[in-house]
């Protein structure tokens, strides 16, 4: 029986890394990145919400290859900015911003908005069929706040200012940034989504072959 291949539909390269590092090794599929692509896939993130942008990158990646497609979208929303920048995180300084660009532009945005400035990181992870159809999908949270200058060296993103609050007891407490990979899965919006797939996916294993699943999507 062949065994079915999921592709990580993300073209952050860092975001990749992490989706396979909490996706790989806990089902027998083959895991595989955009890289190994023969071709490149372009998509345009024009949802006006997470679902919507992840269903839009799992469903091309997966009519593209013809294979299952694991796509996440997430985001930083902070209160004080009206949910900014959500949706549009990963483009808030522009779409060449590097992610220190993007941290300055979140700190000049806030201003002299007193701490705690409540904030959250949100991911919804879904898993597109062959044939382009959205199979399944979940979405959490990490509540957190944002600190007033970047603090660690690890992470991606806006990971360097966010302080989630399950580690918030520590003194100091550390960003997502501070955190070893372990830890940051444990408790990060993308680790519960993928575990809550990953949970799914054992009682719902994928069918070997190009056949599209008939599971019923939560």
């Amino acid at each position: 029986m062949t065994t079915p291949t999921v592709w990580i539909a993300s073209g952050n390269a860092k975001k990749r890394v992490e989706l396979q590092r909490l996706f790989a090794g806990r089902l027998p599929y083959e895991v595989r990145g955009l890289d190994e692509a023969p071709s490149p896939i372009d998509w345009d993130e024009d949802a006006p919400d997470f679902a919507g942008n992840a269903a839009i990158k799992a469903c091309t990646v997966a009519r593209a290859v013809g294979a299952y497609a694991l796509a996440d979208d997430s985001g930083l929303v902070v209160d004080a900015l009206g949910g900014a920048p959500g949706v549009h995180s990963a483009r808030y300084a522009g779409p060449d911003a590097s992610d220190a660009d993007r941290i300055v532009k979140l700190l000049d945005e806030l201003g002299e908005v007193p701490e705690p400035r409540t904030a959250r990181f949100v991911c919804h992870v879904c898993i597109a069929a062959p044939d382009g159809t959205v199979l399944v999908r979940f979405e959490e949270t990490c509540e957190g706040s944002i600190l007033g200058a970047r603090r660690g060296d690890g992470g991606f993103g806006y990971d360097p200012v966010f302080v989630p609050d399950a580690t918030r007891d520590q003194d100091p407490a550390p960003t997502f940034a501070e955190l070893d990979a372990a830890t940051k899965d444990a408790i990060s919006h993308r680790g519960k989504a993928l575990r809550q797939l990953v949970a799914w996916l054992t009682e719902n294993p994928l069918l070997p072959g190009p056949e599209s699943p008939t599971h019923p999507t939560p």
